[in-house]
């Protein structure tokens, strides 16, 4: 036996001098004496790309994460060559990249001040297990620096001296801590000095983030293969830095159907028919809002997918119809496992196309899943997302699903230890053939995008609905998500408030929890608290898996029945408030949901507050997460807020008691929000609604809110037809003025909006409106403090002493 041991202890290799450099357009090319490269190239004047290979070459450019929409273009673009370094300058960056060891230093370009530095910098270790490298980056952590993102990470929001891995994981019952589960998001935000910035790691490899766990003092990231390939993107806000990479790996391709906003109720499973309707008639008899009902896999004929059993819905078509008449939009589950079943056309139809994956050495990979024995088709290539699209036609186009829920897509795979797919299994990767070591973060995600351009396709004129289990950046542009198997117990709870607010601002805004726990029973008072957080979050949510109890509204006592009404009643009150800021989402990528570290990053108390966030722009929301509380401390950010129960004014920047008994949460507007209202309604649609309501809450100084309005459904928005209302709020000690600018071609149903003010310090005396004055009479200012006036108002002014 010849053993080198020189080779065995080689380590980590290190760039080493640069010998050359040339800039091609907009990237710049260094190379060393060892043939490393590091190609910098300058997508926007705060967002930079770097891309290292050490064999002199790259490979092909490909990326799942990033879209073709992106936004590029620089203000100012400056090379200089330096005794030491290299500099580039844009109008937001500088740049130096050193000449002995290609290390990198970034600076705020206004102030000069570093905003981040290599400490190792890029390095590999040669990977004789499979060939490659396995890449690796170390950046220096500064004092007081605080991180966060990295997706639906189970532990409070500031990352700091944790470790984490990414790889998507089928994690039933997980818990706090639980490292990894469902999601691969390799993006963070660090924040220091009051300047905030983002690094995403595009490696769809096995990867892991240290944030000075390791080394106090040192950040780092590697991956398992693949390339050394990240984007620095720069605040200094931190909003910005979360803009910046949903810009650059996709907002949603377009709004959802209002009435995926509505509540939506979810149990494994609803069957047969007779149980289905059972349920659906017990929310209209009960006046309990409801717009969608979900089939989980027992509607499927052996949990074969795309079929029915026909013995317990013997004619879906006609009953998807009576339950649409009734206001209830169905979605259905689809898994990626398809059955071995040579009668099955599915499966046949795949098998005679060469679909699905095989293992290194030509076998198909197959597993065992809910069907029993199963293959999966390989949803990196384009002919097999095709495919699985038309076959979503029967479905949708004939049946009349109106939405669709993947799961089991991390890929799941039952009774193995490592719970997926063998790292040996191949997929096409759209022309870049590779092992399952590089598809498996993407896989579920592709299927996702077929399923969307399926249901896309054959939902048309009307916007598709699609939800997603397993999910990598960039997700976001065709699904929502929600956070998978829970647990009934209040530490879920917590953990369903964090991840929201995670996700969010990883760029996946339309996510939400099972509510109630997946996994065992809630008590009466767990289920309330849990629906007074998920009126909160974008995609709302009951659901689970039944064999050890039910989870509907009315499943507990008559005063839980009561309160939750109350409270899925406040959020059919808020829809337009809540399309409102999930419009401003798909317009500039915004998150929906903002910790208060997003809100106001300058008071270092935000950093490491992880219960309350603000909904929207407006509205700060705290959850109740113990039982028997009849109130909580809570931390109020900075500026004025009224309690939205008692309009008590107060002043934030502290922390606070508030009293919440069962039938409340803490709840505040921001003063000088004016939230728009609609009236309830059983389903989105129920009513030909034609008063609008405007809560207005008074602010001495400047406020600006906004109502975007459409059809609710269809594409015509996206052709100038929707009505954008911007309400711009001044107020003085003894007056208050409110003025109203529309812009697009979209007339809204409602001819009157129903203004009511609170917290007016003054008397009302006179009132004019585009300035004329309007007779008290007419009006009860100093009753119930509302007015009603038609909606195409220019200004408001109130008068008072």
């Amino acid at each position: 036996m010849i053993v080198n041991t020189e080779l065995e202890n080689k380590g980590n290799i290190f760039p080493n001098n640069i010998v050359s450099y040339k800039k091609d357009v907009d990237t710049f090319y260094f190379t060393t004496d060892n043939d490393v490269v590091l190609a910098m190239t300058i997508l926007r004047d705060s967002v930079i790309r770097f891309r290292y290979t050490t064999t002199g070459t790259f490979e092909k450019d490909f990326s799942y994460a990033i879209t073709k929409h992106a936004s590029k273009g620089y203000n100012k673009l400056e090379i200089e060559e330096e005794a030491e370094s290299y500099k580039i300058s844009t109008s937001k960056l500088i740049c130096h990249i050193k000449k002995d060891n290609l290390k990198v230093y970034i600076f705020d370009a206004k102030d000069h001040k570093l905003i981040n530095e290599d400490e190792l910098g890029f390095h590999w270790e040669e990977s004789y297990e499979y060939g490659g490298n396995i890449v690796k980056m170390s950046k220096t952590s500064h004092d007081g620096e605080s991180f966060f993102g990295l997706g639906d990470k189970p532990v409070e929001l500031n990352l700091k001296g944790k470790r984490f891995e990414n790889w998507v994981t089928d994690s039933y019952a997980y818990g706090k801590g639980t490292d990894p589960i469902y999601k691969a998001i390799p993006f963070y935000t660090g924040l220091h000095n009051k300047k905030a910035y983002g690094i995403f790691f595009d490696n769809s490899f096995r990867s892991y983030f240290d944030f000075c766990q390791e080394r106090r003092n040192v950040t780092s990231f590697w991956a398992q293969g693949g390339e050394m390939n990240y984007y620095f993107i720069y605040g200094p806000k931190m909003e910005d830095v979360v803009a910046n990479y949903t810009d650059l790996t996709g907002k949603p391709q377009q709004l959802p159907p209002l009435w995926a906003l509505g509540f939506h109720q979810c149990k494994w499973s609803y069957y047969p028919e007779s149980k289905v309707k059972e349920i659906t008639s017990k929310f209209r008899e009960l006046k309990i809002p409801c717009d969608a009902i979900y089939l989980d896999i027992d509607y499927m004929d052996g949990f074969r997918c795309f079929t029915w059993d026909k013995t317990h819905f013997p004619d879906p078509k006609r009953m998807v119809k009576e339950l649409l008449d009734d206001g209830f939009k169905t979605v259905v589950i689809i898994d990626p496992g398809i059955k071995i079943d040579k009668e099955y056309s599915v499966f046949t139809e795949a098998l005679e196309n060469d679909y699905f994956c095989k293992r290194a050495d030509g076998p198909y990979m197959k597993g065992k899943v809910w069907p029993g024995e199963c293959y999966f088709p390989d949803f990196t290539n384009k002919k097999v997302r095709d495919w699985w699209s038309d076959l979503y036609r029967e479905l949708i186009e004939d049946i009349g699903v109106k939405g669709v829920w993947n799961d089991m897509n991390e890929p799941a795979v039952m009774e193995v230890p490592n719970k997926t797919f063998p790292d040996d299994v191949r997929h096409e990767y759209d022309g870049n053939r590779c092992s399952h070591r590089k598809a498996h973060n993407v896989y579920g995600m592709q299927m996702a995008r077929a399923t969307y351009q399926g249901v896309k396709k054959f939902a048309y004129p009307k916007r598709p609905f699609v939800i997603t289990r397993a999910a990598y950046s960039g997700t976001q542009r065709y699904t929502s998500t929600w956070t998978g198997d829970n647990v009934a117990t209040w530490e879920h709870l917590w953990i369903a408030n964090i991840q929201a607010q995670r996700l969010a601002m990883s760029g996946f805004s339309f996510a939400g929890s099972d509510i109630g726990g997946f996994a065992e029973q809630p008590q009466g008072e767990l289920f309330t608290r849990w629906i007074q957080l998920g009126i909160f979050h974008p995609f709302f949510r009951v659901h689970s898996s039944g064999d050890h109890g039910n989870q509907e509204p009315w499943a507990f006592d008559e005063d839980v029945t009561n309160i939750v009404r109350k409270f899925i009643e406040l959020r059919y009150r808020l829809l337009p408030y809540l399309y409102t800021t999930f419009w401003k989402y798909v317009e500039e990528g915004i998150p929906m949901l903002k910790s208060l570290v997003i809100f106001d990053q300058e008071d270092v108390h935000t950093h490491y507050r992880s219960d309350e966030f603000i909904f929207g722009d407006h509205i700060l929301v705290c959850p109740i997460l113990e039982p028997n509380a009849r109130g909580r401390r809570m931390f109020i950010p900075r500026g004025e807020w009224f309690n939205l129960w008692t309009d008590q004014l107060v002043t934030g920047g502290k922390e606070m008691w508030v009293d919440a008994d069962i039938e409340t949460i803490p709840i505040f507007v921001k003063a000088g929000a004016i939230i728009p209202m609609y009236p309830v309604q059983q389903y989105v649609g129920e009513l030909d609604i034609d008063e609008v309501a405007l809560d207005v809450y008074y602010k001495n100084g400047k406020e600006s809110s906004t109502l975007f309005d459409d059809a609710h459904d269809g594409y015509d928005y996206t052709k100038g037809r929707y009505s954008l209302r911007t309400f711009k709020l001044t107020g003085k000690s003894n007056e208050l003025i409110i003025q109203q600018h529309k812009e697009g071609k979209f007339d809204a149903g409602y001819q009157r909006f129903k203004v009511k003010f609170h917290g007016l310090p003054f008397t009302v005396n006179k009132i004019q409106v585009d300035n004329e004055d309007i007779a008290l009479s007419d009006v009860k200012m100093n009753g119930d403090n509302t007015m009603v006036i038609e909606k195409s108002f220019t200004q408001i002014h109130v008068f008072g002493h």
